[in-house]
């Protein structure tokens, strides 16, 4: 039976082929998003769905993305009831797909990816940090949600 890698295996193999040396860590973050859940509320069963969000009750361990080119952040929720449990799973679009493509060019996109491994091509152009809000105002709205534990450096970002 062949020996089947995982997807994070792949990917800490790579990093130790290209990278500098980074530092390994036993924990794991798998960050479920978009999806639907049944959970109880308010003294009630309700479904519950998460677009663009992540579980967030006290203690979940998270990660809430910037940008290709902005930094990310792995959290831990407060558990606040008034969001259900739940907080944004990342930055979130300023402006629509078509719109960022109509407006910037590649050339904007290897400057505001500047620093980053990277697809830097006319398919990723819709994936431009400028049409996305500015993640550092994401976290301050929401520092009821969750606690930033790390701060995290964009240094590859694999976009199909």
């Amino acid at each position: 039976m062949q020996n089947r890698q995982s997807m994070l295996e792949l990917v800490l193999g790579a990093l130790k082929r290209h990278l500098p040396p980074v530092q390994v860590t036993t924990e794991v973050v798998n960050c479920h998003h978009n999806y639907v859940t049944k959970e109880h509320h308010y003294g009630e069963n309700v479904w519950v769905t998460l677009k663009g969000a992540i579980r967030a009750r006290i203690g979940d361990i998270g990660i809430v993305p910037g940008s290709m080119g902005t930094r990310s952040y792995i959290v831990s929720g407060k558990g606040n009831p008034d969001s259900f449990c739940s907080s944004a799973h990342g930055a979130g679009r300023r402006m629509s797909r078509t719109a960022a493509e109509k407006q910037f060019t590649q050339a904007d996109l290897a400057t505001q990816t500047a620093g980053v491994i990277c697809r830097k091509d006319k398919g990723v152009l819709d994936e431009i940090p400028a049409a996305y809000k500015d993640i550092d105002q994401v976290m301050a709205n929401q520092n009821d949600l969750t606690e930033i534990l790390h701060t995290l450096k964009q240094l590859v970002c694999v976009k199909g």
